[in-house]
């Protein structure tokens, strides 16, 4: 039996909205991008670079740098909304 994929987690989704907001940004397109990320040196189709954005892959942690780098951003802004003190489980209910 085949390994079942994991989750993609809220550092995930934060990631994929950044780099998706970002790139929009600056303007480029997925191709742009994903032609950027293998000219650094990290093979990249548009299409793996469209599933991160719509959080269908999983991004390990050598994508998310070099995605940052052709975005020209350090790899902390792509996780830009991620709550880092998420609240202890059952805060706020009554």
């Amino acid at each position: 039996m085949p390994p079942r994929p994991l989750a993609i987690g809220p550092a995930g989704h934060a990631a994929a909205h950044a780099i998706e907001r970002t790139r929009t940004a600056r303007g480029y397109s997925q191709r742009q991008l994903a032609a950027r990320v293998t000219a650094l040196g990290r093979p990249m189709t548009f299409t793996a670079l469209s599933r991160i954005e719509r959080t269908v892959r999983r991004g390990d942690i050598d994508d998310l740098v070099t995605i940052a780098a052709a975005l020209g951003v350090p790899p902390q802004a792509l996780l830009v909304g991620l709550r880092t003190h998420p609240e202890p489980v059952g805060a706020g209910e009554t």
